[in-house]
């Protein structure tokens, strides 16, 4: 298991369709992966997964679009595009979600409130009747 950051300032192809790498990824730019990744992506930029890729790691991004297959939690600052074959197997975090025809979500996604956490402590849970 290699464990790398990699830090890129253009758009890249990072892994091909035939690539696999483990461990933390860390960029800035627009990155796309085809291939296998397991591990941590971070970046406040924009990750594209395209529909060969094979990710299972937890995913924090700027924006994600994601074509392939994700098995992992996914915090998006600005979006996430899921478009068709894509299957993701884990919640999501973003203020803007868009699912196309096709695709696969199973688990939660929250949108509201992200930004301002202090919110949700604030408010008094509901008592039972």
């Amino acid at each position: 298991n290699a464990t790398s950051g990699i830090v890129v300032g253009q758009t890249h192809t990072i892994l091909g369709p035939e690539s696999s790498f483990d461990g933390k990824l860390t960029f800035q730019g627009s990155v796309r992966i085809d291939g296998k990744f397991a591990g941590e992506i971070i970046t406040e930029d924009v990750l594209v997964v395209g529909e060969s890729a094979e990710i299972s790691a937890t995913v924090i991004v700027g924006s994600l679009h994601l074509n392939g297959t994700l098995r992992g939690n996914v915090r998006a600052k600005q979006r996430v595009e899921l478009h068709a074959p894509a299957r993701l197997y884990g919640d999501i975090e973003t203020p803007n979600l868009v699912i196309h025809s096709g695709v696969i979500f199973d688990g939660h996604c929250k949108m509201e409130n992200l930004s301002r956490p202090e919110i949700l402590k604030a408010v008094p849970a509901e008592k039972k009747a």
